[in-house]
């Protein structure tokens, strides 16, 4: 695949990993993207859909000062993310929506110094127990710098790439050499904040090669959702399959690996209590997309 001279020197340099991704499983997920984007009402509504995501994050958590986040609020937020929604419970309902909060504060300091996000989201697990039931807090972190900053910061969610358990989007679409089956590989490309920055670039440079020049920073994601949202409609996803359900249309799945399924025109959203009730998010926090005849 056709590389950024820029990337070259970098990775001479050896700051960016080397990923040996595969063309024709990227044509492949470009072309259902497409197709399915067709059907569903078109490449705008979805990358508005991303935008208005983004600013909502932003909002919430530039805007106002880190002390005055309140709890409703950041409901919203939570309702706009599929791997955190049903974990978050215990920190939306308790006292220790202040160790959260106190969490998110220390993960957006120096958020314009690139060279500390890894340090920066490893303070941030750090925060929260290291258990099975705490795996959400990573995606938590993920979302808020790419939603708050989506030219800075890549997506960097689990299912992107999860170093420890070799599974997500990067071992979708990588290259195996001699026809060799990819489950059987062990791909040592870390979970770090240069991977993921690599993917986009390369994901970059592949939409170009496409004919894709505007919004590029948007379509990465719808692409990136599309490789895993078709693993996840073909297999299902060992941590992923509660969020899931038999899609009813082309990309249901891809929207909610985004969260653009997380809240409905009521308000009423995707993130629940304890006793299994919805919360209702009110004003104008709305980014769901609905389908079309």
């Amino acid at each position: 695949m056709t590389r950024l001279p820029a990337l070259q020197a970098t990775r001479r340099d050896g700051v960016l990993p080397q990923l040996e991704l595969s063309g024709p499983k990227l044509a492949m997920a470009f072309e259902r993207l497409a197709n399915g984007l067709e059907e569903c009402g078109g490449i705008e509504r979805h990358v508005e859909a991303l935008k208005a995501k983004s600013l909502l994050f932003s909002r919430t958590l530039l805007d106002a000062e880190m002390r005055e986040l309140d709890l409703q609020s950041f409901k919203a937020l939570c309702a706009l993310i599929s791997t955190v929604r049903r974990r978050v419970t215990p920190y939306v309902e308790t006292q220790r929506f202040a160790v959260l909060r106190s969490a998110i504060a220390g993960l957006l300091d120096r958020r314009g110094d690139t060279t500390t996000t890894d340090i920066r989201m490893a303070e941030f697990r750090g925060a929260f127990p290291e258990d099975r039931d705490h795996r959400w807090v990573h995606d938590l972190a993920a979302e808020i710098l790419h939603n708050i900053d989506p030219e800075r910061y890549p997506m960097m969610q689990r299912w992107v790439w999860d170093a420890q358990t070799n599974t997500g989007v990067i071992r979708e679409i990588w290259h195996a050499e001699n026809g060799a089956d990819v489950d059987q590989i062990e791909i040592s490309v870390p979970s770090s904040y240069a991977t993921f920055l690599m993917l986009r670039e390369e994901l970059s440079q592949f939409l170009a090669d496409n004919g894709v020049f505007r919004d590029v920073i948007w379509y990465v994601d719808l692409l990136t959702a599309q490789i895993y949202a078709d693993y996840v409609g073909e297999q299902g996803g060992v941590y992923l399959r509660a969020d899931f359900s038999r899609p009813e249309d082309p990309l249901m799945h891809l929207r909610r690996l985004l969260g653009l399924d997380g809240i409905g025109a009521n308000g009423q959203t995707r993130l629940k209590s304890a006793d299994g009730d919805a919360f209702v998010v009110e004003g104008e926090a709305t980014v769901r997309i609905e389908r079309r005849g």
